[in-house]
């Protein structure tokens, strides 16, 4: 079992994002889950790595070339996959992971997060995806999202797949017990074509 990891390669200003990173890191290494991540060694990033790795776990990176200077590719890893563009790493981190989760980042964790959160909905996998909520950190985020329903452009079907928890101890309990959703609400939508 492995989790692709999506984080920033900035710590943040909040000491609590990197412990409670940390803290996630490590459970995930103390249950035999190996970590997917961007490959880097700064930021919260790097936090999630080190604390994986000195806890004995495994952790794949997967960075493109020419971010190898930018995020500073991690040389201590189990593995560590040089691609050469960002398409390439997404999909090669979806490849090697069983579920997907987003801990405080910036605008590059949004992207990697809703990508896989959209091929879910179009039925490419059928892995859980989630949001560690450290300190109520996507608050405003999930709010967006639940307004997108109250609107009409997110069925609440779809919505409730998400996996939300605030502590890293809990995520991982949801994690165990997700269930890939029934495809059938998506026949029902207002898809075109379905």
């Amino acid at each position: 079992m492995r989790l692709a990891v999506f984080t920033g390669s900035s710590p943040g200003r909040d000491p609590r994002y990197a412990e409670a990173a940390g803290e996630f890191a490590a459970g995930l290494a103390a249950r035999s889950v190996g970590i997917v991540y961007g490959g880097g060694r700064v930021g919260l990033m790097g936090v999630v790595a080190d604390r994986a790795l000195a806890a004995g776990g495994e952790v794949i990176g997967v960075i493109p070339d020419a971010l190898q200077s930018a995020e500073v590719g991690h040389s201590g890893l189990t593995q560590l996959h040089v691609v050469e563009t960002m398409h390439e790493r997404k999909q090669l981190m979806a490849d090697l992971a069983d579920g997907f989760v987003a801990l405080p980042g910036g605008v590059g964790t949004l992207e990697e997060i809703f990508e896989a959160w959209t091929w879910l909905q179009l039925g490419i996998h059928a892995k859980p995806v989630a949001f560690l909520n450290i300190d109520g950190f996507w608050d405003h985020l999930l709010a967006g999202l639940d307004g997108m329903v109250r609107a009409g452009f997110v069925k609440e079907e779809f919505r409730s797949t998400l996996v939300v928890e605030e502590t890293a101890e809990d995520l991982l309990a949801a994690l165990e017990r997700w269930q890939a959703p029934d495809r059938t609400w998506r026949q029902q939508a207002d898809i075109p074509g379905t």
